[in-house]
């Protein structure tokens, strides 16, 4: 049994024969439209045109998950501060995962992954960099 029955109106199915075949958008909202044209065929079934119409269809939804930050400015410090350090013994020097894991040891922080690091790291990183080159185009001239 079909539950959910596509039937695109004249104005809907010119809009989608257009979108497709100008080559100006995202592939992923061409793909899309390219699915509406197929289910308004009967060939296959499109739920979310059905139930949430055309512009959810082909844009997708906007994602609503909200997340707390864990990590402020005075965490970053410290995790700065730790990757000047001497590495531990048999290291050579600080992997992200070392410093993920000794930022938790000396409970700076619950839990924290290495992309995380690696994140505040090379952000760290960038900042420093732009600082010290300061503004080009204006040595430029």
């Amino acid at each position: 049994m079909k539950k959910y029955i596509v039937a695109l109106a004249k104005d809907e199915r010119e809009t989608i024969c257009a979108l497709t075949s100008k080559g100006k958008h995202k592939s992923q909202k061409i793909i899309n439209a390219l699915i509406l044209l197929g289910c308004d065929e009967r060939e296959y079934q499109k739920k979310r045109f059905v139930m949430e119409g055309i512009e959810v269809a082909l844009n997708g939804r906007k994602g609503s998950r909200i997340y707390a930050k864990k990590v402020d400015g005075d965490f970053e410090a410290h995790l700065v501060a730790v990757s000047c350090t001497e590495p531990p013994e048999g290291f050579a020097r600080w992997s992200l995962r070392l410093l993920a894991d000794r930022v938790v040891e000396l409970d700076y922080i619950d839990s924290i992954s290495h992309e995380t690091v690696r994140h505040i790291l090379k952000k760290r990183n960038h900042a420093l960099a732009t600082k010290r080159r300061g503004n080009s185009s204006r040595a430029k001239r």
